[in-house]
């Protein structure tokens, strides 16, 4: 996609892209943004569990309403604050199982691997032979593996 083909679809000028976005990459980072900002925070009064489940179905979500774009969130961090809210809720989460800081960065990592691939795969087509109560199970398989990562890491972690 180029900043030409973005003003094509928008019909407007590449110039006049420019009073908004930087470059490219800011115009990208925009775009992980505004589907991230979509995805509903989970109550902050909710155990951990709790949490990571409700954020892994928000973005579950957010894939189905953006099948085209969404493969984006595979390929460019979280660079802006809108972007990165949804990581700090899952660091937050992981802390408070409790879990060290690289313990935290590592399984965040996977997991939203995991999480954005299941997504990105289901509404790209690549599930489409399957019925839709299938991908639910096979979501909630995903989750239930997920969720045995952190256990399994929480009984690795030392105690002080």
């Amino acid at each position: 996609m180029t900043m030409q083909s973005v003003a094509d679809r928008l019909g407007v000028t590449p110039m006049a892209l420019y009073r908004h976005v930087a470059n490219k990459a800011d115009l990208l980072d925009g775009v992980v943004e505004s589907i991230l900002l979509e995805v509903p925070l989970p109550d902050a009064r909710d155990d951990w569990a709790t949490r990571l489940t409700a954020l892994a179905r928000g973005t579950r979500l957010a894939a189905r309403r953006h099948p085209e774009i969404f493969p984006l969130l595979l390929q460019r961090a979280a660079a802006t604050p809108g972007a990165r809210r949804t990581r700090d809720v899952v660091y937050e989460a992981l802390r408070e199982a409790g879990l060290g800081e690289d313990e935290v960065i590592q399984l965040e990592r996977l997991m939203a691997t995991a999480v954005l691939g299941f997504a990105a795969s289901e509404a790209g087509g690549r599930f489409a032979a399957h019925s839709a109560a299938q991908l639910d199970a096979d979501f909630a398989r995903l989750q239930d593996m997920l969720a045995a990562a952190v256990l399994a890491a929480i009984e690795a972690t030392p105690r002080a």
